[in-house]
Protein backbone atom coordinates (compact mmCIF):
# COMPACT_ATOMS: atom_id res chain seq x y z
CA UNK A 1 0.00 0.00 0.00
CA UNK A 2 2.85 1.95 0.03
CA UNK A 3 2.83 3.24 -3.38
CA UNK A 4 -0.64 4.84 -2.77
CA UNK A 5 0.96 7.28 -1.24
CA UNK A 6 3.10 9.47 -3.76
CA UNK A 7 6.37 11.14 -2.85
CA UNK A 8 5.77 14.18 -1.84
CA UNK A 9 9.40 16.10 -0.89
CA UNK A 10 8.42 19.84 0.39
CA UNK A 11 4.92 21.06 1.63
CA UNK A 12 5.62 24.48 0.27
CA UNK A 13 5.40 22.71 -3.51
CA UNK A 14 2.00 21.32 -2.78
CA UNK A 15 -0.48 22.17 -5.37
CA UNK A 16 -3.52 24.90 -4.38
CA UNK A 17 -5.92 22.17 -4.11
CA UNK A 18 -4.28 20.60 -1.64
CA UNK A 19 -3.93 23.58 0.73
CA UNK A 20 -7.54 24.84 -0.09
CA UNK A 21 -8.94 21.27 1.54
CA UNK A 22 -6.91 22.05 4.24
CA UNK A 23 -7.72 25.59 5.52
CA UNK A 24 -11.46 24.33 4.33
CA UNK A 25 -10.82 22.34 7.01
CA UNK A 26 -9.31 24.33 9.52
CA UNK A 27 -11.97 26.58 8.94
CA UNK A 28 -14.51 25.11 9.53
CA UNK A 29 -13.53 23.62 12.35
CA UNK A 30 -12.74 26.87 13.99
CA UNK A 31 -15.94 28.21 13.37
CA UNK A 32 -17.78 25.22 14.52
CA UNK A 33 -16.22 25.37 17.93
CA UNK A 34 -16.30 28.85 17.82
CA UNK A 35 -19.96 28.98 17.48
CA UNK A 36 -20.65 26.69 20.35
CA UNK A 37 -18.09 28.18 22.75
CA UNK A 38 -16.60 31.12 21.73
CA UNK A 39 -12.79 32.00 22.21
CA UNK A 40 -10.80 33.40 24.91
CA UNK A 41 -7.34 35.88 24.32
CA UNK A 42 -4.88 37.30 25.50
CA UNK A 43 -2.04 39.95 25.17
CA UNK A 44 -2.99 42.80 22.35
CA UNK A 45 -6.27 40.44 20.80
CA UNK A 46 -9.32 41.70 22.41
CA UNK A 47 -11.22 38.88 24.47
CA UNK A 48 -14.26 37.19 22.72
CA UNK A 49 -17.18 35.56 23.50
CA UNK A 50 -20.29 34.90 21.97
CA UNK A 51 -22.93 36.59 23.66
CA UNK A 52 -25.36 34.33 25.90
CA UNK A 53 -29.32 34.54 25.29
CA UNK A 54 -31.03 36.27 27.72
CA UNK A 55 -32.61 33.32 30.05
CA UNK A 56 -36.51 34.34 28.74
CA UNK A 57 -35.56 33.32 25.38
CA UNK A 58 -37.09 29.93 24.37
CA UNK A 59 -34.15 27.11 24.89
CA UNK A 60 -35.42 24.00 23.19
CA UNK A 61 -35.66 25.92 19.69
CA UNK A 62 -32.71 27.27 20.13
CA UNK A 63 -30.65 23.86 21.01
CA UNK A 64 -32.27 22.41 18.03
CA UNK A 65 -30.71 24.70 15.84
CA UNK A 66 -27.71 24.51 17.47
CA UNK A 67 -27.75 20.52 17.27
CA UNK A 68 -28.48 20.69 13.70
CA UNK A 69 -25.83 23.89 12.70
CA UNK A 70 -23.22 21.28 14.89
CA UNK A 71 -24.47 18.43 13.02
CA UNK A 72 -23.68 20.01 9.52
CA UNK A 73 -20.92 21.27 10.20
CA UNK A 74 -19.45 17.76 11.65
CA UNK A 75 -20.39 16.12 8.30
CA UNK A 76 -18.64 18.64 6.04
CA UNK A 77 -15.29 18.40 8.02
CA UNK A 78 -15.92 14.72 8.03
CA UNK A 79 -16.02 14.50 4.14
CA UNK A 80 -13.48 17.53 3.44
CA UNK A 81 -11.03 15.67 5.89
CA UNK A 82 -11.66 12.14 3.80
CA UNK A 83 -11.03 14.20 0.76
CA UNK A 84 -8.46 15.67 2.18
CA UNK A 85 -6.72 12.17 2.94
CA UNK A 86 -7.42 10.91 -0.16
CA UNK A 87 -5.50 13.55 -1.90
CA UNK A 88 -2.79 12.79 -0.09
CA UNK A 89 -3.06 9.59 -1.10
CA UNK A 90 -3.15 8.05 2.31
CA UNK A 91 -3.95 4.21 2.24
CA UNK A 92 -6.69 1.69 3.82
CA UNK A 93 -4.31 1.54 7.03
CA UNK A 94 -5.37 5.12 7.51
CA UNK A 95 -8.98 4.52 7.20
CA UNK A 96 -8.88 1.60 9.15
CA UNK A 97 -7.06 3.18 12.08
CA UNK A 98 -9.92 6.38 11.62
CA UNK A 99 -12.39 3.43 12.68
CA UNK A 100 -10.24 2.15 15.17
CA UNK A 101 -9.87 5.78 16.75
CA UNK A 102 -13.84 6.47 16.54
CA UNK A 103 -14.75 3.39 18.51
CA UNK A 104 -11.59 4.02 20.49
CA UNK A 105 -12.87 7.49 21.37
CA UNK A 106 -16.79 6.37 21.56
CA UNK A 107 -15.36 3.41 24.39
CA UNK A 108 -13.87 6.08 26.82
CA UNK A 109 -16.43 8.68 26.06
CA UNK A 110 -17.95 8.69 29.52
CA UNK A 111 -14.33 10.11 30.56
CA UNK A 112 -14.00 12.39 27.45
CA UNK A 113 -17.43 14.17 28.16
CA UNK A 114 -16.63 14.70 32.42
CA UNK A 115 -13.35 16.63 31.35
CA UNK A 116 -14.40 18.18 28.58
CA UNK A 117 -17.33 19.39 30.92
CA UNK A 118 -14.71 21.15 33.10
CA UNK A 119 -12.43 22.04 29.85
CA UNK A 120 -15.36 24.35 28.63
CA UNK A 121 -17.04 25.32 32.16
CA UNK A 122 -14.29 25.43 34.79
CA UNK A 123 -12.97 29.00 35.92
CA UNK A 124 -9.74 27.54 36.55
CA UNK A 125 -9.49 27.00 32.88
CA UNK A 126 -8.22 29.92 30.03
CA UNK A 127 -8.72 28.74 27.07
CA UNK A 128 -6.94 29.59 23.68
CA UNK A 129 -4.55 32.55 25.35
CA UNK A 130 -2.96 33.78 22.21
CA UNK A 131 1.10 33.62 22.68
CA UNK A 132 2.10 34.15 18.43
CA UNK A 133 0.82 35.48 15.22
CA UNK A 134 0.20 31.92 13.69
CA UNK A 135 -3.26 30.69 13.75
CA UNK A 136 -2.36 27.21 16.02
CA UNK A 137 -0.35 29.50 18.73
CA UNK A 138 -2.56 29.47 21.32
CA UNK A 139 -2.39 27.94 24.68
CA UNK A 140 -4.75 26.37 27.39
CA UNK A 141 -3.84 27.35 31.59
CA UNK A 142 -4.83 25.37 34.41
CA UNK A 143 -4.99 27.27 37.19
CA UNK A 144 -5.15 25.89 41.11
CA UNK A 145 -7.56 27.13 43.26
CA UNK A 146 -5.17 27.95 45.23
CA UNK A 147 -3.70 31.12 44.61
CA UNK A 148 -1.60 31.31 47.92
CA UNK A 149 2.64 31.77 46.59
CA UNK A 150 3.72 31.55 43.09
CA UNK A 151 3.04 28.17 41.93
CA UNK A 152 5.11 25.77 39.86
CA UNK A 153 4.41 25.54 35.59
CA UNK A 154 4.31 22.28 33.87
CA UNK A 155 4.25 22.98 30.45
CA UNK A 156 3.01 20.62 28.25
CA UNK A 157 3.42 19.18 24.48
CA UNK A 158 0.38 16.87 23.12
CA UNK A 159 1.13 14.16 20.79
CA UNK A 160 -0.78 13.22 17.73
CA UNK A 161 1.40 11.84 14.86
CA UNK A 162 2.54 15.15 14.34
CA UNK A 163 -0.51 15.46 12.13
CA UNK A 164 -3.68 15.56 14.85
CA UNK A 165 -2.34 16.85 17.55
CA UNK A 166 -4.42 19.54 19.66
CA UNK A 167 -3.88 21.29 23.41
CA UNK A 168 -6.91 20.00 24.33
CA UNK A 169 -5.70 16.53 24.73
CA UNK A 170 -4.11 17.55 27.34
CA UNK A 171 -7.19 18.65 29.51
CA UNK A 172 -7.07 15.62 31.60
CA UNK A 173 -3.80 15.96 32.80
CA UNK A 174 -4.26 19.77 33.41
CA UNK A 175 -7.12 19.18 35.59
CA UNK A 176 -5.36 17.11 37.48
CA UNK A 177 -2.16 18.69 38.19
CA UNK A 178 -4.13 21.75 38.93
CA UNK A 179 -5.69 19.63 42.21
CA UNK A 180 -2.18 19.70 43.26
CA UNK A 181 -1.19 23.44 43.09
CA UNK A 182 0.64 22.98 39.78
CA UNK A 183 -0.09 25.62 36.80
CA UNK A 184 -0.48 23.56 33.30
CA UNK A 185 0.08 25.35 30.23
CA UNK A 186 -0.91 23.10 26.87
CA UNK A 187 0.58 24.61 24.12
CA UNK A 188 -1.00 23.96 20.83
CA UNK A 189 0.94 24.23 17.36
CA UNK A 190 0.50 24.00 13.70
CA UNK A 191 0.00 20.46 12.43
CA UNK A 192 0.76 18.58 9.65
CA UNK A 193 0.11 19.67 6.53
CA UNK A 194 -0.51 23.34 7.63
CA UNK A 195 3.35 22.96 9.24
CA UNK A 196 6.44 20.93 8.90
CA UNK A 197 8.78 19.79 12.32
CA UNK A 198 10.79 22.93 11.85
CA UNK A 199 7.51 24.89 12.18
CA UNK A 200 6.21 22.91 15.26
CA UNK A 201 9.53 23.22 16.71
CA UNK A 202 9.49 27.37 16.50
CA UNK A 203 5.49 27.44 17.62
CA UNK A 204 6.41 25.07 20.84
CA UNK A 205 9.94 27.24 21.23
CA UNK A 206 7.68 30.33 21.58
CA UNK A 207 4.69 29.08 23.28
CA UNK A 208 7.83 28.18 26.34
CA UNK A 209 9.07 32.03 25.96
CA UNK A 210 5.53 32.82 26.83
CA UNK A 211 5.18 30.82 29.52
CA UNK A 212 8.66 31.91 30.62
CA UNK A 213 8.12 35.39 30.54
CA UNK A 214 4.95 35.93 31.59
CA UNK A 215 3.33 32.94 33.57
CA UNK A 216 4.10 35.63 36.65
CA UNK A 217 0.53 37.24 35.55
CA UNK A 218 -1.44 34.21 36.23
CA UNK A 219 0.27 33.10 39.69
CA UNK A 220 3.42 30.96 38.19
CA UNK A 221 6.87 31.11 38.91
CA UNK A 222 9.28 31.48 36.34
CA UNK A 223 11.93 30.24 38.59
CA UNK A 224 10.07 26.69 38.69
CA UNK A 225 9.39 25.73 35.22
CA UNK A 226 8.72 22.55 33.66
CA UNK A 227 8.61 20.84 29.87
CA UNK A 228 6.97 17.64 29.50
CA UNK A 229 5.91 16.74 26.10
CA UNK A 230 3.69 13.01 25.23
CA UNK A 231 4.41 10.76 21.95
CA UNK A 232 4.92 13.18 18.93
CA UNK A 233 4.69 16.24 21.72
CA UNK A 234 7.64 14.93 23.43
CA UNK A 235 9.80 14.96 19.93
CA UNK A 236 8.84 18.07 19.60
CA UNK A 237 9.88 19.60 22.79
CA UNK A 238 12.93 17.77 22.96
CA UNK A 239 14.13 19.23 20.10
CA UNK A 240 12.95 22.21 21.73
CA UNK A 241 14.81 21.77 24.51
CA UNK A 242 18.32 20.92 22.83
CA UNK A 243 18.20 23.27 20.21
CA UNK A 244 17.61 26.63 22.98
CA UNK A 245 20.75 24.95 24.73
CA UNK A 246 22.55 24.89 21.43
CA UNK A 247 21.83 28.04 21.28
CA UNK A 248 22.86 29.52 24.29
CA UNK A 249 25.92 27.50 24.20
CA UNK A 250 27.01 29.78 21.32
CA UNK A 251 26.08 32.76 22.39
CA UNK A 252 23.18 33.20 20.87
CA UNK A 253 20.31 35.77 21.18
CA UNK A 254 17.15 33.82 22.99
CA UNK A 255 13.87 35.21 24.63
CA UNK A 256 13.82 32.49 26.98
CA UNK A 257 16.61 30.36 29.26
CA UNK A 258 17.16 26.66 28.98
CA UNK A 259 18.02 27.12 32.93
CA UNK A 260 14.30 28.32 33.62
CA UNK A 261 13.70 24.53 33.17
CA UNK A 262 13.86 22.85 35.94
CA UNK A 263 13.51 19.15 34.52
CA UNK A 264 12.13 17.73 31.54
CA UNK A 265 9.48 14.91 31.39
CA UNK A 266 9.59 12.70 28.16
CA UNK A 267 5.98 10.03 28.04
CA UNK A 268 6.25 7.65 25.21
CA UNK A 269 8.39 9.97 22.87
CA UNK A 270 10.68 8.87 19.97
CA UNK A 271 14.11 10.80 19.42
CA UNK A 272 15.39 9.36 16.96
CA UNK A 273 13.75 9.77 13.09
CA UNK A 274 16.62 7.57 11.27
CA UNK A 275 14.96 4.87 13.83
CA UNK A 276 11.77 5.03 13.56
CA UNK A 277 11.10 5.87 9.76
CA UNK A 278 11.00 2.63 8.50
CA UNK A 279 8.45 1.12 12.33
CA UNK A 280 6.15 4.26 11.37
CA UNK A 281 5.66 3.02 7.58
CA UNK A 282 5.13 -0.38 8.55
CA UNK A 283 2.52 0.65 10.82
CA UNK A 284 0.63 3.39 8.29
CA UNK A 285 2.65 6.56 8.30
CA UNK A 286 3.82 5.57 5.25
CA UNK A 287 7.29 7.13 4.41
CA UNK A 288 6.50 9.61 2.05
CA UNK A 289 4.19 11.45 4.38
CA UNK A 290 6.76 11.27 7.01
CA UNK A 291 9.29 12.41 5.22
CA UNK A 292 7.31 15.32 4.23
CA UNK A 293 6.61 16.12 8.04
CA UNK A 294 9.82 15.81 8.93
CA UNK A 295 11.50 17.72 5.69
CA UNK A 296 13.50 14.92 4.34
CA UNK A 297 15.81 12.76 5.07
CA UNK A 298 18.56 15.10 5.25
CA UNK A 299 16.82 16.69 8.46
CA UNK A 300 16.57 13.89 10.55
CA UNK A 301 20.03 14.44 11.97
CA UNK A 302 18.87 18.21 13.03
CA UNK A 303 15.76 16.91 14.54
CA UNK A 304 16.89 13.61 15.99
CA UNK A 305 17.76 14.53 19.52
CA UNK A 306 19.50 11.26 20.36
CA UNK A 307 22.29 11.46 17.36
CA UNK A 308 22.12 15.53 17.52
CA UNK A 309 23.46 15.27 21.39
CA UNK A 310 26.56 12.78 20.30
CA UNK A 311 27.60 15.67 18.37
CA UNK A 312 31.37 17.36 19.36
CA UNK A 313 30.28 20.42 18.89
CA UNK A 314 26.98 20.16 20.97
CA UNK A 315 29.11 19.21 23.95
CA UNK A 316 28.95 22.08 25.69
CA UNK A 317 24.92 22.42 25.59
CA UNK A 318 24.47 18.97 27.12
CA UNK A 319 25.81 20.84 30.23
CA UNK A 320 22.93 23.35 30.17
CA UNK A 321 20.41 20.57 29.20
CA UNK A 322 18.21 20.29 33.06
CA UNK A 323 17.52 16.53 34.19
CA UNK A 324 15.80 14.45 32.19
CA UNK A 325 13.24 11.69 32.77
CA UNK A 326 11.73 9.59 29.91
CA UNK A 327 8.96 7.63 31.20
CA UNK A 328 7.95 4.43 28.17
CA UNK A 329 6.02 1.41 29.05
CA UNK A 330 7.39 -2.08 27.39
CA UNK A 331 4.69 -2.86 25.63
CA UNK A 332 4.19 0.30 23.54
CA UNK A 333 4.19 -0.48 19.76
CA UNK A 334 3.76 3.22 18.34
CA UNK A 335 7.02 4.03 19.54
CA UNK A 336 9.05 1.49 21.01
CA UNK A 337 10.59 1.83 24.81
CA UNK A 338 13.93 1.82 23.38
CA UNK A 339 13.67 4.73 21.97
CA UNK A 340 13.34 6.15 25.34
CA UNK A 341 16.49 3.99 26.76
CA UNK A 342 18.70 5.04 23.68
CA UNK A 343 18.24 8.76 24.34
CA UNK A 344 18.88 8.14 28.04
CA UNK A 345 22.55 6.15 27.42
CA UNK A 346 23.28 8.99 24.61
CA UNK A 347 22.75 11.63 26.99
CA UNK A 348 24.48 10.09 29.78
CA UNK A 349 27.05 9.50 27.24
CA UNK A 350 27.86 13.13 27.01
CA UNK A 351 27.39 13.97 30.92
CA UNK A 352 24.14 15.35 31.04
CA UNK A 353 21.21 13.88 34.04
CA UNK A 354 18.87 11.21 32.62
CA UNK A 355 17.11 8.85 33.55
CA UNK A 356 14.60 6.21 31.92
CA UNK A 357 11.52 4.92 33.75
CA UNK A 358 10.05 1.91 32.03
CA UNK A 359 6.35 0.48 33.21
CA UNK A 360 5.82 -3.31 32.50
CA UNK A 361 3.00 -4.09 29.87
CA UNK A 362 1.98 -0.59 29.34
CA UNK A 363 0.81 0.29 26.11
CA UNK A 364 1.52 3.99 24.23
CA UNK A 365 -1.78 5.41 25.55
CA UNK A 366 -2.21 3.19 29.25
CA UNK A 367 0.04 6.00 30.76
CA UNK A 368 -1.44 9.05 29.51
CA UNK A 369 -4.98 8.14 28.88
CA UNK A 370 -6.04 4.48 30.65
CA UNK A 371 -4.52 4.72 33.95
CA UNK A 372 -5.63 8.48 34.50
CA UNK A 373 -9.05 7.71 33.37
CA UNK A 374 -8.85 4.83 35.95
CA UNK A 375 -7.88 7.02 38.92
CA UNK A 376 -6.70 5.63 41.86
CA UNK A 377 -3.18 5.81 42.36
CA UNK A 378 -0.74 6.15 39.45
CA UNK A 379 3.06 5.84 39.78
CA UNK A 380 3.63 7.92 36.75
CA UNK A 381 1.87 10.86 37.54
CA UNK A 382 3.13 9.99 41.54
CA UNK A 383 6.31 10.59 39.87
CA UNK A 384 6.57 13.98 38.10
CA UNK A 385 4.74 15.57 41.35
CA UNK A 386 7.32 14.62 43.26
CA UNK A 387 9.61 15.72 41.58
CA UNK A 388 7.63 19.57 40.96
CA UNK A 389 7.13 19.40 44.95
CA UNK A 390 10.84 17.96 45.86
CA UNK A 391 11.90 20.42 48.37
CA UNK A 392 8.75 21.90 49.46
CA UNK A 393 7.02 20.19 52.37
CA UNK A 394 4.23 21.59 53.03
CA UNK A 395 3.20 20.43 49.18
CA UNK A 396 4.35 16.85 49.56
CA UNK A 397 2.43 17.04 52.91
CA UNK A 398 -0.67 17.49 50.64
CA UNK A 399 0.07 15.20 48.05
CA UNK A 400 0.31 12.33 50.99
CA UNK A 401 -2.94 13.31 52.30
CA UNK A 402 -4.61 14.23 49.03
CA UNK A 403 -7.74 11.77 48.41
CA UNK A 404 -7.31 8.82 45.50
CA UNK A 405 -8.59 10.12 42.15
CA UNK A 406 -11.92 9.44 40.57
CA UNK A 407 -12.59 6.93 38.13
CA UNK A 408 -13.87 8.43 35.12
CA UNK A 409 -14.35 5.11 33.30
CA UNK A 410 -15.71 1.65 34.35
CA UNK A 411 -12.79 -1.03 33.68
CA UNK A 412 -14.33 -3.01 30.89
CA UNK A 413 -14.78 0.28 28.41
CA UNK A 414 -10.83 0.70 29.32
CA UNK A 415 -9.68 -2.91 28.81
CA UNK A 416 -11.97 -2.84 25.60
CA UNK A 417 -10.30 0.44 24.55
CA UNK A 418 -6.99 -0.96 24.90
CA UNK A 419 -7.91 -3.71 22.92
CA UNK A 420 -9.19 -1.55 19.97
CA UNK A 421 -6.55 1.39 20.28
CA UNK A 422 -5.29 2.23 16.83
CA UNK A 423 -1.86 3.72 19.05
Amino acid sequence: MASMSPPIHDLRQHDETATHFYLDVRCLICRFLGFIFGTETFGNHQQQQFPRKPENMERQSSFSRDLGHAAAETYLITRLTFTLLRYLGVGYRWYTRLVALACYALLLMPGFLQVAYCYFFSSQVRRSIVYGDQPRNRLDLYLPTNTDGPKPVVVFVTGGAWIIGYKAWGSLLGLQLAERDIIVACVDYRNFPQGTISDMVKDVSQGVSFVCNLIDRFGGDPNRIYLMGQSAGAHISACVLLEQAIKESRGESTTWSVSQIKAYFGLSGGYNLFNLVDHFHNRGLYRSIFLSIMEGEGSFEQFSPEVRIKDPRNREAASLLPPIKLFHGTSDYSIPSDASINLVESLKGVGAEAEVILYEGKSHTDLFLQDPLRGGKDDLFDHVVSVIHAGDEEALAKDASAPPRKRLVPEILLRLARHISPF
